[in-house]
């Protein structure tokens, strides 16, 4: 097989399309990012990258709370909005979105209704890496759409239908079809 080195940059699929929320000066705002993964299972961690600059991020670093709302492709041109309108410029996201804001139990992480998976987050370490900080923070509580919801209350991710980012085309795409079971296809070639 022939490779070609291309240089190192910030290649990873899938990325998802994120929703962060935080109070900034008691205004909830939002922002998109895509540079975000799990990082612990328990307890239950996640991180996301920010640019110090982003007004969103004012509002995590002053709080030490923000919410992870995971928007459905129904949600699509919210979440780019988000990703591409500053609050620093005086934009209300919340209105122009005609996001339904609800709380938790943490203060300065408001969430979005419409999305169908929103997370509340509790800072535990920040790491300045140079363009970002990384933010680890542990996920308190998870709401769910119940209408996302298997019969058995778990997660159905057809349901929550969420939106991947690709690079370096700059494009959002569904989730695919299965492909095989996890846990279970690799099996086959034990000797």
């Amino acid at each position: 097989m022939n490779k070609k080195a291309v240089g190192p940059g910030t290649i990873l699929y899938p990325m998802p399309v994120l929703i962060i929320g935080s109070e900034v000066d008691g205004k909830p705002n939002f922002m998109t990012a895509s540079w975000a993964g799990i990082a612990c299972s328990t307890p239950p961690m996640i991180s996301v990258s920010f640019q110090p600059k982003r007004h969103t991020y004012k509002g995590v670093r002053a709080n030490r709370t923000f919410s992870v709302n995971i928007p459905s492709v129904a949600q699509m041109k919210e979440a780019d909005y988000c990703g591409i309108v500053s609050g620093n410029d005086g934009a209300d996201k919340a209105a122009d979105c005609g996001f339904e804001i609800f709380h938790g139990t943490l203060e300065g992480a408001p969430m979005i209704g419409q999305c169908p998976v929103s997370l509340e987050c509790s800072v535990v370490i920040t790491l300045q890496l140079g363009s970002h900080d990384l933010v680890v923070a542990e996920i308190k509580e998870v709401h769910v759409s119940e209408d996302c919801l298997t019969s058995d209350g778990k997660i159905d991710p057809v349901k929550v239908n969420p939106i991947a980012f690709s690079v370096p085309d700059r494009n959002y795409r569904g989730v695919g079809d299965v492909v095989g079971k996890a846990f279970s296809v690799g099996k086959e070639l034990k000797g």
